[in-house]
């Protein structure tokens, strides 16, 4: 009876433009946020008591469920530092960098992003400005994609500065590069299996979608949300251009179980959730280019993740996978 009810709520809970729960990462404000359809707060990083034993969060760009829901990984990009937070007892682990050091060396990092851990616990990690990615274990660099310090597009033994590195199955990495809005599939053997110039200024965080079709962020203003095949073309858009629907720099889409899509609308200080049989937002977390640390605004947030939830909106963290 028990699982009845649960795939009954479940079956229910795709028919709402949020049909779980999204958690932010809150960068202007140093915390994570883990908010439900009804603008609830389920979950957060660090509270009170976290501060007041010291312990933080600093310039938290990206955030994802780690494989088990034990844990979430996040870089602190203008620390150069990549961290793991225990969900249950909040014990923040130091995975890699140098605090405050922009390196390229033993420890050290260049601005890092999207960082992620692997089913086999391997931390792998966009080092933008050193353009390179790094596949990590027990604090060392055990694979890198690119060259360090060498800035041009020819993957995989070069590339241009490196804004996302989504996992894909299999061992893949999907990349993008800045320069020339270049986005590459690169496999878990290191070979480059196609790379393609998204119609973009700035490709942010390519995601994997069935079809061989990828998700985007443009991370501009007005900036935009699209859906592109190999080629290049354009399948999907969102962009207004002007006025409260217009996207100021979003840095990562993400498309939710429903087929609604989350975005990062950064610079306008909310996430909203876009509709694309409509092209209207129908969710919002946030207000509008309003930043605020109080219940039901953000500060530039840059991060999300997408946590199920089962009855009681009890958030499923071990369900969560990438991609």
């Amino acid at each position: 009876m028990i699982g009845l009810l649960a795939a009954i709520a479940s079956a229910l809970s795709l028919h709402v433009a949020l049909p779980g729960a999204l958690l932010i990462a809150d960068r202007g404000n140093d915390r994570m946020l883990l908010v439900d359809s009804h603008h609830r707060i389920l979950w957060h990083f660090p509270n009170a008591r976290d501060l007041a034993r010291g312990v933080h969060l600093y310039f938290d760009d990206d955030t994802f469920v780690e494989p088990g829901g034990k844990a979430i990984v996040s870089n602190e990009e203008e620390a150069h530092t990549i961290v793991s937070v225990n969900i249950a007892t909040h014990a923040r682990v130091h995975l890699y960098g140098t605090p405050g050091v922009r390196g390229s060396g033993p420890n050290e990092l260049n601005t890092p992003d999207d960082a992620y851990v692997l089913p086999n616990g391997t931390l792998t990690v966009a080092d933008a400005y050193n353009c390179r990615v790094l596949f990590i274990r027990a604090h060392r660099i055990v694979k890198q994609l690119g060259t360090t310090g060498v800035c041009r597009h020819d993957p995989p033994r070069y590339l241009g500065a490196v804004n996302g590195d989504t996992p894909l199955p299999g061992g893949g990495v999907l990349v993008s590069e800045i320069q020339g809005s270049w986005i590459d599939d690169i496999s878990g053997s290191g070979k480059l299996r196609w790379a393609v110039q998204a119609p973009v200024s700035y490709p942010s965080d390519p995601q994997p979608l069935p079809g061989g079709r990828i998700l985007l962020a443009d991370y501009s203003s007005p900036g935009a949300a699209l859906i592109i095949n190999r080629r290049g073309r354009v399948l999907w858009r969102y962009r207004p251009v002007s006025g409260w629907a217009a996207l100021d720099h979003p840095s990562l889409a993400m498309m939710l179980p429903n087929g609604n899509i989350a975005v990062n609308d950064d610079y306008n200080d909310r996430v909203v959730v876009i509709d694309p049989k409509t092209n209207r937002i129908v969710w919002q977390y946030g207000h509008a280019g309003i930043a605020g640390t109080g219940a039901g605004y953000l500060n530039t947030p840059d991060g999300l993740d997408f946590v199920p939830l089962g009855l009681g909106d009890v958030p499923l963290w071990a369900d969560v996978h990438h991609p």
